[in-house]
């Protein structure tokens, strides 16, 4: 069943590691363009939105014909900063992609999108087996584990699952959390209104104020996983693999 559904970009200016990284152009076009780029190949997407606060982004982007939209600059999230702009849709899922991944896969956009339109879940979200080159005890490395319907029953900065038993033959199968969702509007708006939850707060992971409110969070697993850019460095590597095309 096809559903209407929209990805918005929320994008600010300012990162601690990385000042201005959204517009970074060493291939050529800003790098939250690229992402917008990408999320056009999208099947399941009538729009692409970038939300920001800042005028820089919007001139930035006009010349590659980019919707953006204004958004209030008390924002604390990227999450509200969404639901902003949700607030003024008609559409029934609305998916939030990181302005920091400009070789997101379109294929997880819509597969995420076509989740909520088989399921009764409130948002979704992605995860993928833990890379063999990945420690599960970093606390920067976010964890989820799944119940058997395939819904998120928790998310951790922890190892989880704890492993009791070392000798056990059948060690645990970690899995790491990818930083997009998609949301059924109508809870987007609500979940947005919400004050932060103690768990939330404890682990400075958002997602868990939909688990602390009982609310249901499917999990799509995908053997193909992109990262976001955090630093100088990761950014000149996505450069060469890009070979600076215009």
């Amino acid at each position: 069943m096809a559903v209407a559904a929209v990805v918005v970009i929320p994008a600010r200016y300012g990162s601690t590691r990385f000042p201005a990284k959204i517009l970074a152009s060493g291939t050529g076009r800003p790098l939250v363009q690229h992402v917008v780029d990408r999320v056009r190949k999208c099947r399941r997407v009538r729009d692409v939105i970038v939300a920001t606060d800042d005028a820089r982004i919007v001139a930035a982007l006009e010349p590659f014909g980019t919707r953006c939209a204004m958004t209030s600059p008390a924002h604390q999230s990227g999450t509200d900063r969404v639901a902003e702009v949700a607030g003024g849709l008609d559409d029934a899922v609305v998916v939030n992609v990181q302005g920091d991944e400009p070789e997101i896969e379109p294929e997880l956009v819509d597969a995420l999108v076509d989740r909520l339109a088989t399921t009764a879940e409130d948002m979704a979200t992605a995860a993928t087996p833990f890379p063999q080159d990945a420690d599960p005890a970093d606390p920067n490395l976010v964890k989820v584990v799944t119940g058997l319907d395939g819904r998120a029953v928790y998310f951790s900065r922890s190892v989880i699952p704890y492993r009791r038993d070392r000798d056990d033959p059948v060690p645990p199968a970690y899995h790491l959390h990818l930083g997009i969702y998609a949301y059924r509007r109508p809870f987007l708006l609500e979940f947005a209104s919400w004050q932060p939850t103690p768990l939330e707060r404890a682990e400075k992971l958002e997602q868990l104020r939909a688990l602390e409110h009982g609310r249901s969070v499917g999990v799509l697993m995908t053997r193909r996983a992109t990262h976001g850019i955090d630093t100088p460095e990761q950014y000149a590597e996505f450069v060469r693999r890009a070979g600076g095309e215009q």
